[in-house]
């Protein structure tokens, strides 16, 4: 039996999130049904990040068994062909037996895109979250610095979620510009559901001066954001 990785590049904006649902199409369910295709057999898809709805995807690693002998770079090509056009595997590769696209991970890294100007963009609307009102980047820069380290992030996950031990990693914690484009980087060990997403909420608030920064990041106020501008760049294994 041989382990199988894959990296998968995806548009989520037509997907409700990564991880198989009943009764709505994900990314994992696509994926599955175009490896079960080209492999004829039933596969169970690992994934290493659990995107929510509308999140994008650059380097989602999955991994799954088969005793199929192909080789990776054909499985990888023979199940782009069956994809559709807004799901792509970028690689693959042979992989050892307890490779574990989730658990073996070292780190995850998500970038926050934000079009910060007045008009909207129609080539962009997809891939960023449009903020049309003024922004102090510095003291957003300030804030963000507040997270680095280990922290119970609770203040920050999806109400309705319940954890055995919230506490996270924040490895590298940035914000950048380009023009009006503004890049919210955040690297860590994993990340309770909508985190992300909650972080630059209260990012955005802080910019716009309706909270002030604190000496303790779980003593912000939350903000709620949205999932339109998220995108899981990478997995780290090593």
């Amino acid at each position: 039996m041989r382990n199988i990785s894959l990296t998968v590049s995806y548009d989520g904006t037509n997907y409700h999130g990564w991880q198989s649902q009943p009764n709505v199409i994900t990314v994992q369910d696509v994926v599955k049904a175009a490896a079960e295709r080209i492999l004829n057999h039933e596969v169970i898809i690992i994934g290493g990040a659990r995107t929510d709805s509308g999140v994008h995807a650059m380097g989602q690693v999955i991994n799954f068994a088969t005793e199929k002998e192909i080789a990776p770079e054909r499985l990888a090509k023979g199940i782009n062909a069956v994809l559709p056009r807004d799901i792509r595997v970028r690689d693959g590769r042979d992989v050892a037996d307890d490779f574990h696209a989730r658990y073996s991970a070292k780190s995850k890294v998500y970038v926050y895109t934000i079009l910060n100007r007045q008009d909207r963009s129609p080539f962009l609307e997809r891939y960023v979250l449009h903020f049309p009102y003024h922004l102090s980047i510095t003291s957003m820069k300030e804030a963000i610095s507040l997270l680095r380290g280990a922290h119970d992030f609770s203040a920050f996950k999806k109400k309705d979620e319940t954890y055995h031990d919230p506490v996270r990693e924040i490895r590298r914690a940035g914000i950048g510009t380009s023009g009006r484009a503004v890049y919210v980087v955040l690297e860590a060990n994993g990340f309770l559901r909508y985190m992300v997403r909650n972080i630059v909420g209260t990012l955005l608030l802080v910019g716009q001066g309706k909270i002030g920064r604190t000496t303790s990041a779980t003593s912000w106020n939350q903000g709620n954001g949205k999932g339109q501008g998220q995108q899981h760049r990478r997995m780290d294994y090593s």
